[in-house]
């Protein structure tokens, strides 16, 4: 058996992994072990991004997708539980493929010739990605998306069609943004007054207790974080301290914690207002009503399953939703999660579209978008599709 394969993602649990297989078999051995989303057996087509299962004997392993990245290279995208990346690596053993080192796979991909810097990075950038949409999203530049869209503007003949090329650069670069949040993740911030419930959406939401809850107002001072897989994106969730309708004067702990909560919610990318449904709009102090105005906001109306005070009228303007939840039960937990999609719109991208995912790819297709020249046009691109030994260095 002429292959081998090794898990490119760091020890320990993480969304996602990336196992690369390589050799001459290589393909001969997922043709045993994949089957597509389909449920039948299909070509590996360089360049394409498959979707199906792993499966040992009749038993399905894990969800995942394969990169077709060359006739001998292909990368394994699955979920990044450690016993299931253990399993499949034992299914490939099983199977006669040898088992190495990271280190020892990049060292040998140095020595296979790679097509241009986007292959490199994309190498690169799928040892980190957060979920199977991410990894599909980065696959695709390196024989279709970005790489083929590059290649076709330069056989082509960019002058005759310059106005083109500079809207379609718009284009990538807006796709990139939203890509950008599902190949790296988001921060979402809970903030909300004491005794709303944030602890226990934050253990709701990360299906394990994170945070400590209790009845007494207050008990969370310091922060808390979890993940949340919401396919296609990874969410980081903080629980902070509740924000007091008045600052405390004589507690520097409890002013510490506000002070941090306020830092928290100025890089999050959204925030959830967990409000306490069964009281009074008092709960909203203008601290709490100022969140909206700055950044993407959903309420989350919590403890639905108690009687309803809070007058809807009074929740602040600037929000992008509210819905009603009972973090305690699970009710309404999953129309949460699809108003959070909406709210980065991710829910309805396209993992096939072109886009950027390197601060180097960007920095080159913003510089496209303000082109004058064919002759600037023809040397960025050339810049974007630089072979390694050209002297492009790979970011990821």
């Amino acid at each position: 058996m002429d292959a081998y394969a090794a898990v490119m993602t760091g020890k320990g649990t993480a969304a996602l992994s990336v196992i690369q297989l390589h050799g001459p078999d290589a393909a001969g051995v997922l043709q045993e072990v994949f089957i597509s989303g389909g449920g039948g057996k299909r070509p590996f087509r360089t360049g394409a991004i498959l979707v199906g299962a792993i499966l040992d004997g009749e038993a399905t392993v894990d969800q995942v997708t394969v990169g077709c990245e060359g006739p001998q290279t292909f990368a394994i995208g699955c979920h990044g539980n450690p016993l299931i990346v253990e399993r499949i690596m034992q299914l490939l053993v099983d199977k006669g493929v040898a088992p190495i080192a990271a280190e020892e796979m990049l060292t040998r991909a140095a020595g296979r010739q790679v097509p241009n810097m986007i292959a490199v990075e994309a190498q690169i950038a799928l040892s980190n990605v957060h979920t199977l949409t991410g990894a599909r999203i980065i696959s695709h530049q390196v024989s279709g998306g970005l790489a083929a869209v590059a290649r076709r503007w330069l056989d082509t003949g960019p002058l005759a069609l310059l106005d083109v090329v500079r809207g379609q650069a718009r284009q990538i670069l807006a796709d990139s943004r939203i890509a950008e949040k599902i190949i790296n993740g988001c921060t979402v911030v809970l903030a909300g007054p004491p005794n709303s419930g944030k602890s226990t959406l934050l253990n709701r939401l990360c299906g394990r207790d994170k945070a400590i809850v209790t009845d007494i107002p207050g008990t969370t001072r310091d922060w808390v974080s979890g993940a949340c897989l919401a396919e296609p994106l990874e969410l980081t969730l903080i629980d902070t301290a509740g924000l007091d309708m008045e600052p405390p004067a004589d507690e520097a702990i409890d002013a510490a914690a506000q002070r941090k909560t306020a830092e928290m919610l100025e890089t999050a990318d959204a925030v959830l207002l967990v409000l306490d449904i069964s009281q009074d709009h008092t709960q909203i102090s203008s601290a709490l009503a100022d969140i909206a105005g700055r950044k993407p906001t959903i309420a989350v109306l919590n403890k639905s399953d108690l009687p309803h005070r809070l007058d809807l009228s009074a929740l602040p303007k600037d929000l992008e939703a509210h819905t009603a939840v009972s973090a305690e039960r699970g009710d309404g937990i999953d129309s949460l999660l699809a108003m959070i999609l909406r709210a980065f719109t991710v829910d309805d991208f396209d993992p096939h579209v072109t886009v950027a995912f390197t601060d180097r790819q960007r920095r080159l297709i913003k510089a496209l978008s303000r082109a004058e020249s064919e002759a600037a046009v023809r040397s960025i691109l050339t810049t974007l599709l630089a072979a390694p030994d050209d002297g492009g260095q790979p970011t990821a």
